[in-house]
């Protein structure tokens, strides 16, 4: 399991976040919610140690991420970025490959280009796999940078904003490519996502931030509620069952 302890952080003098408590499960897709500048991100940079907190700390799997040797954290903890700086002369070959680069230090084996062609076919990239990243359209490229999250083949999967540029189909495509390999491979999936019906309807817990707090905490059922969802985003919300699915109307 992720276990988030008093977690604090600020930016200079504002807190991004405030002491933070929770325990993600093994298995399944836990979503965090809420609306910008609530920390969904800053929460999941701390995780997966790209950012260290204030104060606070972050266990996976009885791990300090703080203090375990970046080359063990990497096989068991793999993240996407909300911003991904690669070259664009990259093919979507090599970018995946480099998922495997815990294990291979840059030298393939067979079993790492069973791997690579493995997520490429997942996130149906197989025909891409020879493009340069810049002849790729936002969502072809974001496919990509998740099939190298997924080649990385560890049990736990960060994803920050998986679905930005994803138009509806590729969006919907994703989720249930998400859901599958929590089903399917055994993933513990960790998204950060603004759409609170895929969270609805794709999620096993959500995590709600407001403020750099966790306010509410809860299985889809419990946090697709009008009265929580307004008082997370602000705005009116309305909450119909549709195809035994709770919907957020709120346009």
């Amino acid at each position: 399991m992720i276990e988030i302890d008093n977690i604090s952080k600020n930016y200079q003098t504002i807190p991004v976040l405030k002491n933070v408590n929770a325990t993600i499960s093994k298995g399944g897709i836990t979503a965090i919610i809420g609306p910008n500048g609530a920390g969904k991100s800053t929460l999941l940079s701390i995780v997966s140690r790209l950012l260290l907190a204030d104060e606070g700390q972050v266990k996976i799997q009885n791990m300090d991420v703080v203090n375990t040797p970046s080359d063990k954290l990497a096989t068991y903890l793999s993240v996407l970025r909300q911003e991904n700086r690669f070259t664009s002369r990259l093919t979507v070959f090599e970018l995946v490959g480099f998922g495997r680069y815990p294990y291979s230090k840059g030298h393939l084996t067979a079993d790492d280009y069973e791997y690579i062609h493995r997520a490429l076919e997942f996130l149906e990239l197989t025909q891409y796999k020879d493009r340069f990243l810049d002849e790729l359209s936002g969502g072809q490229r974001q496919r990509a940078y998740v099939a190298m999250v997924l080649c990385q083949d560890t049990e736990y999967v960060l994803l920050d904003e998986p679905l930005n540029n994803l138009d509806m189909k590729h969006a919907v495509a994703m989720m249930k490519q998400l859901r599958r390999a929590a089903d399917e491979l055994g993933k513990t999936i960790v998204i950060v996502i603004h759409d609170i019906n895929f969270a609805s309807v794709y999620s096993d817990y959500i995590l709600a931030m407001k403020n750099g707090e966790l306010v509410y905490q809860g299985n889809p059922q419990q946090i697709m509620d009008a009265t929580i969802l307004q008082d997370i985003f602000d705005t009116p919300v309305k909450i119909e069952n549709i195809y035994d699915q709770n919907i957020a109307i709120y346009y």
